[in-house]
C-alpha cells in the first residue's frame, strides 16, 4: 500500500483520499487521461500492461511490464496500490480475481465479465428487459444458417468474444453469405444480431459512485467511418424525449450491472425512434473525450472520483461541443500540421504519445466548442483538415450493428 494509506487500510467503503495511489490496468491513451486527471487531484499512479513506453507510463509514477495473465505479477501490482479501475475491458478474469483480494477493483470483475463477451452482454440484457436487436447463439454452420432463415437477413455475425473497431464481425446480406461468414469466425462461438436500420448512433457516458450516486454526460452523437469513431457531437440532435429515455436506460443499466465508475451505453436510434442498446464499453469512452475540454468534470476525473469513493462532480456543459479523432493516417506523408489546427482558438489538441503511426490507430483528437452544436464540428473538421487531412468522413456511417468498443 502507498504511504497515504499504510496506517490504516481503508475498507471497501472508506473513501481513497489524494495522496493514495491508484492502479490502472491497461496503459493506452484512456489510462493517460484518467493519470493526468489523478495527478491534478494529487494521486500517485501506477500502471501495468504488456507495453513499455506507453501512453499512461509517460504520465504514470510508475509503469510495470508484464503480462495480464502473470498473476504473480499482478498481485505484486495490487499490493502497491490502494485501488484499482481499468482502460481497457479485454483484461483475463484470472487478473482481477488475482488483484481483487488484495486491493478493490472497480468496476468489479463480474462487470467485466459480463460486458467482454457479446453472447453475455446481450443475455444479461434481454433477460434484464432492455431494449436489444433480436440474436442468436451460433456455434456450427447449420445453426447460422437456421438463424439467418428465422432472423432475415441483412443480418451482422460476430465473435462472441469482444473485439474492437469493427473487428471480428461480418454483414450477411442474403443466404448465400452464410458460408463464407461462418468460415471468417474460424470454429469460435458467434453471436448472429438482426439488422438494424438506424437513423442515428448515440450514445451516454456516465458514472455511478459507491453510494449509487449517478452523473451523466447526456446523450451524444457519433458518426464512424470503416468502423472507427470519427466525430462526436454533443449534446446529440435529438428530442427532449429521447435524451432522457437514453440518460433512463443507462442508469438501469449501470444498476443492473452494479457498475462502480465511468461507462458507456451506446445505442441505435432507429427510424421509429425507438433506442436499441449496442453494445456496453465498462470504462472510460472516446465518445467522452470532448468532457476533457466541455465540461465542468471531464469523464477522467469523474472515473477517479467515482473509484475512490469520492462525491461526483458537476457534468454541467457550458456550450456545445465536438471531436474528432486522428488516426495514424495522418502521418502518411509526415508530421501534421499542429499550427495550422492550433489556428482555429476554440480547437484544443491531445495526442497520446504512441510511437508509431499506423492506419487506423487513435494517435490523438480534436475537440472544439462553439454557440451551436454545427459551428463545433466546423470548427473541429476545419481544424482536422488542417492537419492535412486529405479524407474526410463526416456525411459517412458505418450501417451496420457496429458501433464499436471505441
Amino acid at each position: 500500500m502507498s504511504e497515504a494509506a499504510s496506517t490504516s487500510e481503508p475498507t471497501s467503503t472508506d473513501p481513497v483520499l489524494p495522496g493514495a495511489t491508484i492502479g490502472i490496468l491497461g496503459s493506452g491513451q484512456l489510462g493517460r487521461m484518467i493519470a493526468i486527471a489523478a495527478r491534478r487531484m494529487g494521486y500517485r499512479v501506477h500502471t501495468l500492461s504488456p507495453e513499455s513506453d506507453s501512453p499512461t507510463g509517460h504520465v504514470a509514477d510508475r509503469e510495470i511490464v508484464a503480462a495480464y495473465d502473470d498473476v504473480e505479477a499482478v498481485k505484486r501490482f495490487a499490493a502497491d496500490v490502494d485501488v484499482i479501475t481499468l482502460e481497457f475491458e479485454n483484461i483475463s478474469a484470472a487478473c482481477v480475481d488475482a488483484a481483487s483480494p488484495i486491493a478493490p477493483v472497480r468496476p468489479k470483475g463480474s462487470v467485466l465479465h459480463t460486458t467482454q463477451n457479446r453472447l453475455r452482454e446481450k443475455t444479461f440484457l434481454a433477460d434484464h428487459g432492455f431494449p436489444v436487436a433480436p440474436f442468436r447463439h451460433i456455434k456450427s454452420r447449420d445453426e447460422l444458417a437456421a438463424a439467418v432463415e428465422e432472423i432475415g437477413t441483412p443480418a451482422v455475425l460476430k465473435t462472441a468474444g469482444f473485439g474492437y473497431d469493427g473487428k471480428g464481425q461480418v454483414r450477411i446480406a442474403s443466404v448465400d453469405d452464410v458460408d463464407g461468414a461462418w468460415t471468417s469466425m474460424a470454429g469460435q462461438d458467434a453471436v448472429l444480431e438482426a439488422f438494424i436500420d438506424f437513423d442515428l448512433e448515440l450514445s451516454v457516458v456516465a458514472a455511478r459512485g459507491l453510494a449509487g450516486d449517478f452523473a451523466h454526460y447526456g446523450a451524444v452523437e457519433n458518426k464512424h467511418s470503416n468502423h472507427i469513431l470519427d466525430v462526436t457531437t454533443a449534446p446529440a440532435d435529438v428530442s427532449g424525449a429521447v435524451n432522457v429515455t437514453a440518460v433512463n436506460l443507462t442508469r438501469k443499466v449501470f444498476e443492473a450491472l452494479d457498475v462502480v465508475g465511468v461507462a458507456c451505453v451506446e445505442y441505435f436510434l432507429d427510424r421509429g425512434n425507438n433506442l436499441i442498446i449496442n453494445e456496453i464499453a465498462p470504462r472510460v469512452h472516446n465518445s467522452g473525450h470532448f468532457t476533457f475540454d466541455a465540461c465542468v468534470t471531464s469523464q477522467f476525473e469523474q472515473q477517479v472520483r467515482a473509484v475512490c469513493g469520492l462525491p461526483l462532480g458537476s457534468t454541467d456543459q457550458p456550450r456545445p461541443a465536438a471531436m474528432a479523432n486522428l488516426l495514424g493516417d495522418l502521418w502518411e506523408n509526415g508530421e501534421p500540421d499542429w499550427a495550422a489546427a492550433l489556428a482555429i482558438p476554440e480547437v484544443k489538441l491531445h495526442l497520446y504519445g504512441k510511437q508509431e503511426a499506423r492506419p487506423g490507430r487513435k494517435m490523438g483528437h480534436l475537440t472544439a466548442v462553439a454557440d451551436t452544436r454545427e459551428q463545433a464540428v466546423e470548427r473541429v473538421v476545419e481544424g482536422r483538415r488542417g492537419l492535412g487531412a486529405e479524407r474526410l468522413f463526416l456525411n459517412t456511417n458505418d450501417r451496420t450493428n457496429a458501433l464499436p468498443k471505441t
